[in-house]
């Protein structure tokens, strides 16, 4: 017998709502605070958790910051002023490591968003977010989320942004109709 849409629903968002009981109530505030001394901001995520890094890029841009997803042809060079933050939900991803580090070389900023703060990369950068969701890493074992594989912390990064947003807006003296008047119209 197959599990109703709203049980599987009302599972999904016990997980989600436990994800965020369990964050720290300042989990947001280093990330935001290098967001706003930021002069320009590069991401970077693959798979899925590079979905809501390209996510989180849109809505910076849509506050008016200077931001590019890592990989596409106008992503600028890094250095002194600038952020580049890097999601690796399971602790470590060798390309994450590699780019944070050519990004301190050349004096940017480095962050990472993660459910696994003792992993490798977060000895290695400025400041790590840390979302304790279940990811790829840990996604074996007695107490799973319904949601597959690494989706509970994925879901929940598209969440934990938004709720940056929210933080960041009056920082940065936006709006809603300010944010909407930097949408495209090319749709």
């Amino acid at each position: 017998m197959s599990e109703t849409l709203h049980s599987l629903a009302r599972s999904a968002l016990k997980d989600l709502e436990s994800v965020f009981a369990a964050m720290r109530e300042d989990a947001l505030d280093g990330l935001i605070e290098e967001i706003v001394a930021a002069r320009r901001i590069v991401v970077f995520g693959l798979g899925r958790e590079g979905l809501q890094m390209r996510g989180f890029a849109m809505r910076l841009f849509h506050m008016g910051r200077q931001v590019a997803v890592w990989g596409d042809m106008t992503t600028p060079e890094v250095g002194p002023g600038d952020l580049f933050f890097a999601s690796a939900g399971p602790g470590d991803l060798a390309t994450a490591a590699t780019l944070a580090a050519i990004a301190r070389k050349a004096g940017a900023r480095t962050a990472l968003v993660t459910a696994q703060p003792k992993g490798d990369l977060a000895r290695h950068v400025d400041v790590v977010t840390v979302i304790p969701a279940q990811t790829m890493a840990d996604d074996r074992g007695a107490k799973l989320s319904v949601l597959p594989m690494g989706s509970l912390f994925e879901t929940a990064q598209m969440i934990a942004f938004e709720l940056a947003i929210l933080k960041l807006r009056p920082r940065f003296n936006e709006t809603s109709q300010t944010m909407r008047a930097r949408h495209t119209n090319l749709e």
